[in-house]
């Protein structure tokens, strides 16, 4: 892939066809999150955002485990810095960061899935929560734990309560509740679950057909509508959706869609 970098440190990236997959590979560590990764990850969003030739991000980590949460030790070294009289401090400078990468993630014009085995914790259960779709296995493992160490699941908080409200969000991040797939699959945190890793690679193949099916910027302009949801009032909302409408409609795949319709045939996207 010529316009994402050749290598990366910590992320194994393979292109198949309009599928991107994305594998956090710090399997060492149980994949967990350094400054390092979140750059990568950050880098490989960021040129997404560009791009329509790109339907649908696959998020998986290498070695059995999706991702662990933040590497306490590289954290620790992160946080050796004093705030400076009338500056902002550094530690809040750096969470930030993170809550910004989330957001990318969150608002990517692609579907992004997450494939989830393993442990997602902290963190990685913050990038869970920003996907379009996630599946896990019924042995995953997920927990909000940073109040058990004394900190605050700052930047993951708002996008969890997004995801399963106010109340569940409560619960897990005020005990750190540690759970598995059946649970997340009830939460709402996950959309399907499956049995164990082949079970995962099976339904991911099949999601993924389902996900071909369909244009992809008609799948952005309908992320953006959704997205608004709650967050402005209902008519301007209602206003928003109607310009996405006509953009889609006056764009070349409504033609193509409302042609093949007619032929009986798919779509161009859906036979690459």
């Amino acid at each position: 892939m010529a316009d994402f970098a050749d290598k990366y440190e910590t992320l194994l990236l393979h292109r198949e066809r309009s599928r991107l997959h994305v594998t956090l590979n710090r399997p060492e560590v149980k994949n967990a999150l350094n400054p390092t990764l979140i750059g990568e990850l950050r880098s490989v969003f960021e040129t997404l955002r560009g791009r329509r030739d790109i339907k649908v991000v696959i998020l998986r980590g290498a070695g059995g485990t999706f991702c662990a949460g933040a590497d306490l030790k590289s954290m620790e070294q992160s946080f050796t810095e004093k705030p400076k009289p009338g500056e902002r401090d550094p530690i809040a400078i750096w969470n930030r960061g993170f809550g910004t990468f989330l957001e990318m993630v969150n608002t990517s014009p692609q579907v992004v899935v997450a494939a989830v085995e393993g442990y997602a914790i902290a963190g990685g259960f913050g990038i869970l929560c920003v996907s379009d779709v996630a599946i896990c296995t019924e042995e995953a493992g997920f927990a909000m734990s940073e109040t058990a160490i004394g900190i605050v699941p700052a930047q993951i908080a708002p996008f969890v309560a997004a995801r399963i409200g106010v109340p569940q969000t409560r619960h897990l991040t005020l005990t750190a509740a540690r759970f598995k797939g059946a649970e997340a699959y009830r939460l709402g945190i996950a959309h399907y679950l499956v049995k164990d890793s082949a079970a995962l690679d099976a339904k991911l193949e099949e999601l993924l057909k389902q996900i071909d099916r369909c244009a992809p910027i008609a799948n952005a302009l309908t992320k953006q509508v959704v997205m608004k949801v709650g967050t402005e009032p209902l008519s301007k909302v209602l206003d928003f959706a109607a310009d996405k409408f006509a953009e889609a409609r006056r764009g070349p795949e409504a033609s193509e869609g409302l042609r093949a319709f007619a032929e009986k045939r798919p779509p161009r996207w859906a036979v690459e």
